[in-house]
């Protein structure tokens, strides 16, 4: 479960995991992680831009061709690596973030999916769900492989982050999301906004939706497992006034249209938010997006707030990915 029968209650939860996580991670990791991060250019060993980095290559579209059975991945497993980036608000300072890569050298024209957590969970909780294992599988029925990125989203004090930048700037996630992340994974391969996806579970499905909308110029798609589009924010990270921070409030914004998003709700997830529930949600927002003809597709799979719900659903969401990744290639022929 991603979030308990109180949400402001899982703070709690976060705030041991959070503890535990940076110990865990200290000892695990190795002297070849270490070294895999920096023949990437990890952040910690890359300076941090100032440059927006959505700037490169918006205007332009990078070719992606499919090749179903035939790519690198077909025959070798994807490689695992935690890369640590300096945040002031992360545990001893450093923010890890698991990176799945595919076999062979990164490329500026191979797609990156960025996946956000839940709130009572860490970016290992989705490593170790097998996450990219299930995605390799994918990968080589589609054709089209590509980096899977999971930042770590808590904060020192194990409040409930919504993956945003605290009112009072006591942490900044979603700018560690959207520019230090976007440099520790891509370095000197900085990938067209084209080739740019968020994805997320539960309180990451939220996110997934909320930083795409906020930062349009960086992500051309998305994809919300058990997510909420509204503010669901028990710790306060957005003050009194969150409507910014809104999906559901943030649709009208025409350099956000063009979008793609994917909405997956499991028929028995009756996760309590501080008001309703997430039963319903992907069906409320799925409205509001074809109202504005901006391009949605919706999965209600069986099940309730899991993996074993979601896990089922990597298929038609890699389809969905590859779609949009594919047709950028055709875009830019």
């Amino acid at each position: 479960m991603f979030t308990t029968l109180s949400r402001r209650t899982s703070v709690l939860v976060a705030s041991s995991l959070v503890v535990a996580t940076a110990g865990v991670l200290a000892a695990a990791q190795s002297e070849e992680q270490r070294s895999a991060a920096t023949e990437r250019g990890s952040a910690a060993a890359l300076p941090l831009s100032d440059a927006d980095p959505g700037d490169a290559h918006r205007s332009g579209q990078a070719a992606v061709d499919a090749r179903p059975g035939d790519v690198a991945v077909c025959d070798q497993p994807g490689t695992d690596e935690i890369i640590e980036v300096p945040d002031a608000g992360a545990p001893d300072g450093k923010r890890p973030v698991w990176v799945r890569r595919p076999p062979g050298p990164d490329s500026a024209d191979l797609p990156v999916l960025y996946l956000l957590h839940g709130s009572t969970t860490t970016h290992m909780t989705v490593k170790d769900a097998d996450v990219g294992p299930a995605m390799d599988e994918q990968m080589c029925r589609s054709g089209v492989e590509f980096v899977i990125a999971a930042p770590f989203g808590q904060e020192v004090g194990g409040r409930d982050t919504e993956w945003g930048d605290q009112v009072d700037g006591e942490f900044n996630i979603e700018t560690f999301v959207t520019e230090k992340a976007v440099k520790a994974v891509e370095g000197d391969n900085e990938r067209p906004r084209s080739l740019r996806a968020i994805g997320g579970f539960s309180m990451g499905g939220y996110g997934a939706a909320a930083l795409p909308l906020r930062n349009p110029e960086l992500y051309s798609q998305a994809v919300s497992w058990a997510g909420y589009f509204k503010v669901d924010d028990p710790s306060g990270t957005f003050g009194p006034n969150p409507d910014d921070h809104a999906p559901d409030q943030l649709l009208d914004d025409p350099e956000a249209r063009d979008i793609r998003f994917m909405l997956v709700e499991g028929t028995e997830d009756h996760t309590p938010l501080q008001e309703g529930s997430i039963n319903g949600e992907a069906e409320r927002f799925e409205k509001l997006l074809q109202e504005r003809d901006i391009e949605v597709r919706t999965e209600y799979p069986e099940g309730g707030h899991n993996f074993d719900t979601w896990r089922p659903t990597f298929r038609e969401s890699v389809d969905f990915l590859t779609e949009g990744w594919t047709d950028a290639a055709a875009d830019s022929h």
